[in-house]
């Protein structure tokens, strides 16, 4: 008993909260820093559309982080499209934290945000090779399909792109 105790604490998603974020942090700039890296690092030239500093700011954008105390697990982003639909973006889970529940929590925070707001649809656009295969079978898991291009992004064939139809 006691081992099982032990293994289902080390288990266990540590109470989350979720902030809307205004990017002034330096541990949030970090985590953006290393999501813009990790991105360059497993795409191919001119197939990156992850969202710098800049590009975060935008007032079509709002961008959630996620903390346990003063520790930054991750963070996430919605792009407004038009008023009934939305992107998610820039969903990252600090290295410290990985498999812990942290990007599930988000993706479930971002829905939930989602339809707060009256999206009736997201989108989301990923990578197809191996480094980005957990992201997309987390999206899957949760209801998001395959799809065409969407909003301007073109067809090639690094990226994968995928929908969730917030109505049902």
């Amino acid at each position: 008993m006691g081992r099982r105790a032990r293994r289902g604490a080390a288990l266990s998603v540590p109470p989350i909260r979720f902030e809307r974020d205004d990017l002034t942090r330096a541990a949030v700039s970090a985590l953006v820093e290393l999501h813009l890296r990790a991105a360059f690092e497993n795409s191919p030239p001119g197939s990156v559309f992850a969202l710098d500093l800049t590009g975060l700011r935008d007032p079509a954008v709002t961008l959630w982080t996620a903390w346990e105390g003063e520790s930054l697990l991750g963070m996430g982003a919605l792009k407004r499209l038009d008023g009934a639909q939305a992107e998610l973006k820039s969903m990252r889970t600090a290295s410290a934290h990985l498999r812990r529940g942290v990007g599930w929590a988000m993706l479930a925070h971002l829905i939930a945000e989602a339809r707060r707001q009256g999206y009736r649809r997201l989108w989301l656009e990923t990578g197809a090779n191996q480094a980005f295969a957990p992201a997309r079978a987390m999206y899957a898991r949760a209801g998001f399909v395959p799809c065409a291009p969407f909003a301007g992004y073109t067809d090639t064939a690094f990226s994968r792109y995928f929908t969730l139809d917030l109505t049902s």
